[in-house]
């Protein structure tokens, strides 16, 4: 499978890069537990995003990699703390662009016909579904008019607030239970323009400010991939990465200098498309393995 992905990239005009793994700012997602190094100041990455949005700031064009990152989380069926993503970026490509470019990739490494854990789903055609209609259709709720508004959503829902929780809480509560499961049951799903509060590093839609140009993807109920039409304002990216910082300072969580060179990257980056997809988790779907520790070569203890 690794072979048919460089030659899939190889034959589109990709350049295969790689970057570091230990990196000095492993990034700023509040909820991503991190591997420190001794002696410390350096972090095994959780992503190449960072690396890889330097090199398209330096006009490296359209690249990809399938690179060991590493997320200090407790071990399960479908997460290894240290697994493999294969993330790629395309200059002047826009969320369809990306989206048909994925449904292309998963068609050269998946059978036609995908079983896993009792769901049967086809490559023949995708389904495409918002965010807000997700919400809408499975737990009966209009996400962004609850914005922000933690009792709102939860009254809209018919679930009590959990002590501490928030609005960002409840909203990944509701998309566990009660979204995910219904999605790639019978086709591949691409979950769609989520909430601006959850844009990450995609840029908001110019058409609704209220949500961000972002995807996952989803097949047979499993999350396989995370997509941004990227954001390139600096400022905007610099304000987002203060208040994760801020929430994560809050929870007692571990702080590292802001990576001040990818901010100055994000501002000179060309307009373009990035995805991240779990690869061993390709691998199960292809293969039928029910744990990812079947589809690596050495999985740890």
């Amino acid at each position: 499978m690794t072979a048919a992905t460089r030659a899939f990239f190889n034959a589109r005009g990709y350049c295969e890069v790689e970057t570091p793994y230990a990196v000095p700012a492993p990034g700023e997602e509040v909820h991503l537990p991190v591997f420190g190094l001794n002696p410390p100041g350096l972090y095994l990455n959780t992503s190449p995003e960072f690396a890889m949005k330097k090199l398209l700031a330096g006009k490296a064009g359209n690249i990809f990699q399938l690179a060991r990152v590493w997320r200090n989380e407790a071990p399960s069926d479908t997460h290894a703390a240290e697994f493999t993503l294969l993330e790629w970026y395309r200059p002047g490509a826009t969320m369809d662009d990306l989206i048909a470019e994925t449904m292309a990739l998963l068609r050269v490494l998946l059978p036609p016909e995908i079983s896993w854990r009792g769901n049967t789903a086809s490559l023949e055609r995708y389904e495409r579904i918002t965010v807000a209609q997700a919400f809408s259709r499975y737990a009966g709720v209009d996400i962004l008019a609850t914005a922000e508004d933690a009792p709102a959503l939860a009254a809209q829902a018919g679930v009590a607030l959990r002590a501490g929780e928030d609005w960002e809480d409840l909203f990944f509560r509701l998309l566990l239970d009660r979204i995910e499961p219904q999605l790639g049951r019978k086709h591949p799903a691409f979950l769609t323009h989520w909430p601006a509060a959850q844009a990450a590093l995609a840029r908001r839609d110019p058409d609704d400010p209220r949500v961000a140009e972002r995807f996952e993807l989803y097949c047979c109920g499993l999350e396989l991939a995370n997509a941004f039409v990227e954001l390139t304002d600096a400022e905007e990216q610099r304000a987002r990465f203060m208040a994760d910082r801020a929430r994560r300072h809050a929870m007692g969580g571990p702080d590292w200098p802001l990576d001040e060179d990818f901010l100055a990257a994000v501002g000179k980056m060309p307009e373009c498309a990035g995805i991240a997809m779990g690869f061993d988790r390709l691998v199960m779907l292809a293969t039928g393995a029910a744990r990812m520790s079947d589809v690596q070569w050495l999985p740890r203890p």
